[in-house]
Order: C-alpha cells, then structure tokens, then sequence
C-alpha cells in the first residue's frame, strides 16, 4: 500500500509530458507607455492618517490636468472632484 502511494505521488509531481519548462517573461519593469490625458477630469483622492483629516499621507489622481500619485492610501479619505 505505502510503495502504491508513493508511485502515485512521484506520478502526480512529474505529471504528463514530464517537466515543464518555463518561458521567457516579458520583463514590465522596462516598458513605457504614456498616462492617458487627463485635462478635462479632476478625480483628486486625498488620504488621511485618521477621521479628522489632520495629517495628510498620501494622493492618488488628476488635478487640473496633472497627475498625482504619491505617499500611502488609507481607508480615510475625501475625493475632491473639481479643480
């Protein structure tokens, strides 16, 4: 029973075809592409570290027409939607 199992399992690792093998990957870190306009969208989200907005941590977004992507998100924020 035990040599059963074992087979089974040496069977199930090789599987069929035998060892798969890996394909070269496109390496993302070297692609470019440009940030899709936004001059007619202000979509500004402002993160803040507690509920009574004292400290700001972090902004993700279009403001009048520039992207913004800096700091840390956080599950207190106001989204300011006009520039």
């Amino acid at each position: 029973m035990r040599t059963f199992l074992i087979g089974g399992l040496l069977a199930m690792a090789v599987g069929c075809g035998g060892p798969m093998e890996l394909e070269e990957g496109s390496d993302l870190a070297s692609q470019e592409s440009a940030l899709p306009d936004c001059l007619n969208t202000d979509n500004m989200i402002t993160y803040y570290n507690n509920a009574s907005h004292s400290i700001i941590v972090g902004q993700r977004g279009c403001y009048c027409g520039n992207w913004v992507s800096w700091g840390q998100t956080s599950s207190t924020y106001w989204e300011n939607t006009s520039c």
